[in-house]
């Protein structure tokens, strides 16, 4: 939960938010509830095939019943290309259909529209075949099919200008909370910032200078007073890339009670692939070291060393060599012992291949 409430102090993060929110509720809320587009008085030219059929059917019996041949061609009209085959497919299956209305109703719409073409006549007004029985309801209307955009509402309208201006003032929003952020000042470096700052600061040995073989492998571990888990781990691998095996320090005592921990000893480990056991030593502060019962608790992690500037260790495995330096150490002031515990330290770890 804190790591959510964490990234959502972002400016970023919350602006991306705000973004799928928006367009959830304009797209999945609004667009497609409330405000989605409505559809009604559908052109008979997009009607289903079988809703055609029974469209011209209606208007064969409508024409039967008026004689009325204009509004008859309207109707024919409204079908579109879909019409010649509806009135193929009705005289192939007249149903309640009279042949001689059926024969009437194709006369008169294929008259009058010779009647459109220059220099052919006016169609004569064609005489309505009788027709028993009743008449279906649901005559057409002659009226044109409204579009589509006529179903939207006045808020279905204002829909894609509502959503420029969300996206416009989150826009607004994101830019002034990010140089909010960056207009607020730095707080103070953490403990393990503070020891990663010093371990970049650290000079490394140059042991060719001294006519020795340069290391493998060359780490820096720190440690600030407050990093209560001040674990640094590092990967050997050989020139190639080949993994050999890892190293590192991390708290191996502490001395007193509250927070920050007080760490009076350091582990130091080597750990081989080719090697059946880690190797571990025990870097104390003064007061550990001489203090018999600490010394004698650590002595069963490793070798215990007391730790002072410029001090080393050595651990071997099977197949690999492993210096721990001392680069530089401070003892912390309190009502503890005096030199019982640390303010810092800095260990140099250097890995040569046997």
């Amino acid at each position: 939960m804190d790591a959510i409430r964490e990234q959502l102090k972002k400016p970023l993060v919350i602006g991306i938010v705000a973004f799928v929110v928006g367009v959830i509720i304009g797209l999945v809320v609004l667009g497609w509830g409330p405000l989605k587009v409505q559809y009604y008085d559908a052109a008979p030219t997009n009607l289903r095939a079988d809703l055609q059929e029974d469209y011209l059917r209606m208007a064969i019996d409508s024409y039967a019943q008026t004689g009325d041949f204009l509004t008859a061609k309207k109707r024919w009209d409204y079908l579109g290309s879909a019409a010649p085959d509806m009135l193929a497919k009705i005289q192939a299956n007249p149903q309640q259909e009279k042949p001689e209305a059926i024969s009437a109703f194709r006369n008169v719409v294929q008259a009058t529209a010779l009647a459109g073409t220059p220099g052919t006549p006016a169609a004569p007004t064609v005489p309505a075949a009788t027709q028993a029985g009743p008449v279906l309801t649901g005559t057409p209307a002659a009226t044109p099919a409204a579009t589509p955009t006529q179903g939207r509402s006045i808020l279905g309208t204002l829909l894609p200008i509502m959503c420029v201006l969300t996206l416009l003032l989150l826009a607004a929003l994101g830019v002034v909370l990010l140089l909010r952020s960056r207009s607020k000042p730095a707080g103070p470096p953490t403990p393990a910032q503070q020891a990663q700052e010093a371990a970049h600061s650290a000079q490394y040995t140059d042991y060719q200078t001294t006519g020795e073989e340069p290391p493998m492998a060359q780490f820096m571990a720190s440690y600030k007073l407050g990093d209560d888990l001040f674990d640094d781990s590092f990967s050997i691998d050989s020139p190639g890339g080949e993994f050999l095996g890892e190293c590192g320090v991390g708290i191996s005592e502490t001395i007193g009670v509250g927070d920050p921990k007080k760490v009076t000893a350091f582990e130091v480990w080597l750990f081989d692939k080719n090697d059946i056991q880690t190797v571990t030593k025990v870097l104390m502060s003064a007061h550990a070291f001489i203090d018999d019962t600490i010394r004698q608790r650590l002595a069963a992690k490793g070798e215990p060393v007391q730790s002072t500037p410029g001090c080393q260790v050595v651990l071997e495995t099977a197949t690999l060599q492993l210096v721990a330096r001392v680069v530089d150490m401070a003892y912390g002031e309190g009502a503890l012992p005096e030199e019982s515990f640390f303010d810092n330290m800095i260990i140099e770890l250097a890995v040569w291949q046997k």
